[in-house]
């Protein structure tokens, strides 16, 4: 079963470095400013891995 990866929207500040590492589970809302995952059940674990250690509001989740 894959794991699915979450953003808390509350904690997002929109600095789309997630956006950046991983462009096929992370995409940019422009509208509200902030970063929101297109693929839930990726099967890159790596690249999330890094938008995870990354991101400075710590709001990435992948359970």
């Amino acid at each position: 079963m894959a794991e699915k990866v979450q953003i808390d929207q509350d904690e997002c500040i929109g600095c789309e470095t997630c956006v950046e590492l991983c462009k096929s589970v992370f995409a940019f809302n422009e509208d509200d400013g902030k970063a929101y995952v297109i693929d839930e059940d990726t099967v890159d674990k790596n690249c999330v891995k890094e938008a995870i250690g990354s991101c400075p509001a710590e709001c990435i989740s992948c359970e």
